[in-house]
């Protein structure tokens, strides 16, 4: 399983559920379940379905950010990137106790993670 490295703050939204969409800078074609790791703790706090990757930077990304804030949270002036997307997550599960899981040096974004719960 992929683990995503996330700030803590949003990955605790994203983790009770209040924030469905990640922006992040550059598409991506996973989908399914995933892992939910909050940067600089070396832990698993739970997991999502990657369900969709939508493109905000064409003709309307403007109204389509200020129009999605309820599953974003972020402000519109915050996003710095050229071409934003937004990851789109369902079904989060929290662990009723984060898993440690060994970081891989470099690692920034996805972390590759064993079979199991935060293997």
């Amino acid at each position: 399983m992929d683990g995503l490295v996330i700030k803590p703050k949003w990955a605790d939204m994203i983790l009770s559920g209040v924030k469905t969409w990640e922006i992040r800078g550059s598409r991506t074609h996973k989908r399914g379940t995933i892992s939910i790791i909050k940067s600089g703790s070396g832990l698993v706090y739970g997991t999502v379905e990657l369900v969709d990757c939508v493109p905000l930077h064409g003709p309307d990304d403007v109204e389509l950010i200020l129009g999605n804030q309820d599953k974003h949270h972020v402000a519109l002036g915050a996003i710095k990137y050229l071409k934003p997307y937004a990851w789109v997550m369902q079904n989060p599960v929290i662990y009723p106790e984060p898993i440690p899981y060994k970081h891989p040096q470099g690692a920034v974004i996805w972390v590759k993670l064993g079979g199991g719960k935060g293997e």
